[in-house]
């Protein structure tokens, strides 16, 4: 399947599991599941290219039969100096999508070439310093599925959101024919305007995670981007 067999009425919210409880994990992706979220955001940091290790292929294979049994998917976004290096062991652990940084990627073709090779779908994402313009030439280059624009410098969980990102989406909405995918301070507040401005994949973290009932945040964010 593709990102557009992915995306439901036009908008899809995606949980950044990075952002649970691991003592709960499980019980939080049941409850999510259970109230019809389909799309899970997985963040890998290798402690280069950001400053943390964050969680890797081994959490990955623990929770990919659960979710593709209820028909999700996982969408892996890799803060890596070295994407391409990772591909094999993700696909094999239970990835159906990667998204690698246009910073890290002298040649966007060739990495994407070895992604999909493996199954995967291919996603390109660019930092906040990073233009639109730049990220768009890469994700053709890539013929990138998504493209994904950072709203904080990526690494740590729980930062605010940086503004400025609902222009930059609308600037990249005029360059690009792909799906416009946002993270980083996503919630109720911004969501409305990233979506007029032209994103249509949603990564909330925070927003879900640090609710008392992230199910219910979750309904509540869908509901605001839809």
């Amino acid at each position: 399947m593709a990102w557009s067999d992915w995306i439901r009425g036009g908008a899809e919210v995606e949980p950044s599991l990075y952002a649970a409880d691991f003592r709960r994990l499980g019980e939080q992706i049941d409850a999510l599941l259970a109230v019809g979220c389909r799309v899970f955001h997985f963040d890998c940091g290798d402690g280069h290219f950001v400053p943390p290790v964050t969680i890797g292929p081994v959490v990955l294979r623990s929770i990919a039969p659960v979710i593709h049994e209820a028909g999700g998917v996982l969408d892996c976004h890799l803060m890596v100096d070295d994407p391409a290096h990772h591909f094999e062991e993700f696909a094999s652990s239970g990835a159906d999508s990667v998204t690698f940084h246009v910073e890290v990627a002298g040649d966007p073709a060739a990495v994407a070439e070895r992604a999909r090779s493996l199954g995967l779908s291919v996603g390109v994402v660019f930092n906040p310093e990073t233009s639109p313009g730049r990220a768009a030439a890469a994700a053709a280059e890539a013929s990138a599925e998504l493209i994904l624009c950072m709203a904080i410098d990526p690494g740590y969980s729980g930062q605010a959101f940086m503004p400025e990102a609902v222009d930059r989406v609308f600037e990249l909405a005029t360059l690009v024919d792909v799906p416009i995918q946002v993270d980083g301070g996503v919630g109720e507040v911004n969501i409305a305007s990233l979506r007029r401005a032209g994103a249509s994949l949603f990564v909330a973290g925070s927003a879900v995670f640090g609710a008392a009932d992230p199910a219910a945040a979750y309904l509540r964010l869908a509901a605001a981007a839809a």
